[in-house]
C-alpha cells in the first residue's frame, strides 16, 4: 500500500510535526508512505517537495493579498482565515500517480486550492483528510471562537469587517466548498474526539464520514531521561522546581500566556516561597519578550528545532502548562507526558482527552487564572508526583503509541480502498 501525505510545511507547526510522525510510523509498519510539502528542508528520502517555481511564492502572496483587501487593509485576522483560492495541481506528479491513498493534512496558505482538491477527488483515488483544526468543516476560519454558523451555513463572519453580510467572503467560500464536495466522499479524521464532534455538526460535512484517530508519538525519542543531566546541558538551575510553557510563537494570544502570568502572580502572592524555589522555562519564538513578565525567575530558551534538545527541555522541568484558549489535541502535552511530566491545561478542546484530571495532571476551569494557580500548587505540593508521572507515561503508551495509531490508520486505508493490507 502506498500513501501520499500532503501538508504545506515539512516541520513547521503542530500539523507538520504530526504529519511527519505519521509518515514515519506508517513506514515502520509496512506502509510505503511519502510526504509532499511546499518546500523540503531536510534530506529525508521520503519527503517530496513541490516543483520549485516563482508560482509557489506567488500563491501564498496572492491569497494573503485577497484576504487583506477583504479585511479592508487590516492585518488583524490576516493569518486567522484561509480561502484556498490558489494552489498547485499535484495530480500530474509521479508520487500522486503511484499512490493508492491520498492523505491530506494542513494544506492552507497557497498549498492547495479548492479547485486542486476537487481535481484530486475527480481522480478517483480514495482521500483521507486529517483535520488539525476546524477549517475543513467551516468556510474560512480555523477557530470558530464560539460561532455556530457552520452548523447551518457560514455567513456574517465575525472575522470580517462589520460581519460582512449574507454574501460576504465566508458565504462565497462556503458555496465553493459545497461545490468541491458535491458528489464526492472524503474520509475526515479528527485528532481529538472533541474536534470530531464539532465536525459532525457542520452542514458542510453532513454526508461525509468523520472519525477520530489521535496523532502518534515516538516513545523511543520522547521518553524520560536524567533530569539533572538535562538541566546541565541547558544551563538551567538544579535547585529550583521548573514550570514549562511551549509554543511556536509564545506571544500568540490563543496560547493563553496572560493567564499563565496572572496564575503565577497569584501563586507568589499566596505562597511567597514560590519566588525562591520555583522558576519558569519558556520555549518558543519571541520568548525573550516575556522574561520580565513573571514574578518568578524566568529562563527564555527561544525557538528550538533540534528534537533532542526539545526532549532535554521536557526532561529538565517538573511540570508542563498549556493554558490555550482553543486546542485540538496538542502535540506538546503528548510530548511532555511521554517524558513523564504531569500537565496542566484549560478545559477546552481536546485537552481533557489527554489530561486525566487529578490522575496525570490538572484540568483547570476555562480562562480561570486562579484555578490554574491552584493546579500548579496541587501538582507540586499536594499530589503524589511519582504517581502522576507514571500515569502520564501509561496514558501515552496506551493511546498515542506509533503501533496503536498506525494500526488504526491502516485499518481505515484498507477499508476505503477495499484492499487488504499486505506489509
Amino acid at each position: 500500500m502506498r500513501v501520499l501525505i500532503v501538508n504545506t510545511s515539512e516541520n513547521a507547526g503542530g500539523a507538520a510535526v504530526a504529519a511527519h510522525r505519521l509518515m514515519e510510523t506508517l513506514n515502520k509498519n509496512g506502509v510505503k508512505a511519502k510526504m509532499l510539502v511546499r518546500e523540503k528542508v531536510s534530506d529525508g528520502l521520503t519527503i517530496v517537495p513541490l516543483p520549485q517555481s516563482f508560482r509557489l511564492r506567488w500563491n501564498f502572496l496572492w491569497e494573503r493579498l485577497c484576504i487583506f483587501l477583504h479585511l479592508h487593509l487590516s492585518r488583524k485576522s490576516l493569518f486567522e482565515i484561509d480561502i484556498a483560492n490558489t494552489g498547485t495541481d499535484i495530480t500530474a506528479l509521479r508520487e500522486f500517480q503511484e499512490a493508492d491513498i491520498i492523505h491530506l493534512h494542513w494544506i492552507n496558505q497557497g498549498m492547495l486550492s479548492l479547485k486542486n482538491i476537487r481535481k484530486i477527488l475527480d481522480s478517483g483515488k480514495p482521500v483521507v483528510w486529517t483535520m488539525h483544526d476546524i477549517w475543513p468543516a467551516t468556510s474560512i476560519c480555523h477557530l470558530t471562537l464560539g460561532c455556530t454558523n457552520f452548523t447551518q451555513r457560514c455567513q456574517h463572519c465575525k472575522y470580517l469587517p462589520n460581519g460582512g453580510g449574507k454574501r460576504d467572503l465566508s458565504a462565497r467560500v462556503w458555496k465553493r466548498k459545497e461545490e468541491m464536495l458535491n458528489g464526492h466522499r472524503i474520509h475526515f479524521v479528527a485528532c481529538s474526539r472533541w474536534l470530531a464532534d464539532e465536525a459532525r455538526k457542520s452542514a458542510l460535512l453532513h454526508n461525509q464520514p468523520v472519525t477520530s484517530i489521535p496523532n502518534p508519538i515516538d516513545t523511543s525519542v520522547f521518553s524520560p531521561t536524567d533530569k539533572n543531566a538535562a538541566r546541565q546541558r541547558l544551563s538551567l538551575p538544579a535547585d529550583k522546581r521548573l514550570l514549562l510553557f511551549v509554543s511556536q510563537r509564545v506571544t500568540n494570544r490563543n496560547k493563553g500566556m496572560t493567564f499563565l502570568v496572572d496564575g503565577c502572580r497569584k501563586l507568589v502572592a499566596d505562597n511567597p516561597k514560590f519566588r525562591e524555589n520555583t522558576g519558569i522555562v519558556i520555549l518558543g519564538g519571541h520568548s525573550e519578550e516575556l522574561e520580565n513578565a513573571f514574578e518568578l525567575p524566568t529562563f527564555a530558551l527561544g525557538y528550538v528545532s533540534d528534537t533532542q534538545k526539545i526532549v532535554d527541555v521536557y526532561n529538565a522541568v517538573d511540570l508542563f502548562i498549556l493554558p490555550s484558549l482553543s486546542e485540538n489535541l496538542p502535540n506538546t502535552i503528548m510530548e511532555a507526558m511521554a517524558c513523564g511530566k504531569p500537565c496542566i491545561g484549560f478545559e477546552v478542546g481536546g485537552i481533557p482527552e489527554e489530561i486525566d484530571h487529578l490522575k496525570n495532571g490538572y484540568v483547570a476551569k476555562f480562562m480561570d487564572a486562579d484555578d490554574l494557580a491552584k493546579g500548579i500548587h496541587w501538582v507540586l505540593d499536594e499530589a503524589d508526583y511519582q504517581s502522576l508521572s507514571q500515569s502520564a507515561l501509561q496514558k501515552v503508551a496506551r493511546n498515542y503509541s506509533q503501533q496503536n495509531v498506525a494500526a488504526r490508520y491502516i485499518e481505515l486505508y484498507s477499508e476505503i480502498s477495499h484492499t487488504p493490507f499486505k506489509p
